[in-house]
């Protein structure tokens, strides 16, 4: 199950655990650096397994552009397809919001797996992003309505 929260609300601080463990703690990003100051105008999804939060990722405008951050899923869930079903439930949050397409930054040892969503690399050559290699991505969406 996954839910939307905004920062006033209890559900944001599993965001952030989930965040923590998987940024702060296994990639060793500082603390300072994981959590900025686009937290309040950024959209907060919680992907939840027997209530547990288990994933997470923010959604946020930039330049009418619909910006995927800080998607993680703990490193005992990976490879069961949930980040994958938190990047379906921010793309149907797009549409619902207008957004025309989605943009993001990827680690480079994730693209693939952003490939395989059908988000096209835009950037020419990978960038530093709290000293891990980056690759901009984006994705036209279609909406089916």
């Amino acid at each position: 199950m996954i839910k939307t929260y905004t920062t006033n609300e209890h559900g944001f601080q599993d965001a952030l655990s989930v965040r923590k463990d998987v940024f702060v703690r296994e990639q060793q990003i500082d603390e300072s650096e994981e959590i900025d100051g686009n937290e309040d105008v950024s959209f907060h999804f919680v992907l939840y397994e027997n209530e547990k939060p288990v994933g997470a990722a923010r959604l946020r405008e930039v330049n009418g552009e619909g910006k995927v951050e800080r998607v993680c899923v703990l490193s005992s869930h990976r490879k069961k397809g949930l980040g994958e079903e938190l990047m379906k439930a921010m793309e149907e949050s797009a549409l619902e919001r207008s957004y025309s397409s989605l943009i993001l930054y990827a680690q480079t040892q994730a693209e693939d797996f952003y490939k395989k969503l059908g988000y096209s690399t835009t950037s020419k050559e990978p960038f530093l992003d709290a000293n891990i290699p980056h690759v901009a991505m984006k994705k036209v969406l279609k909406s089916s309505m």
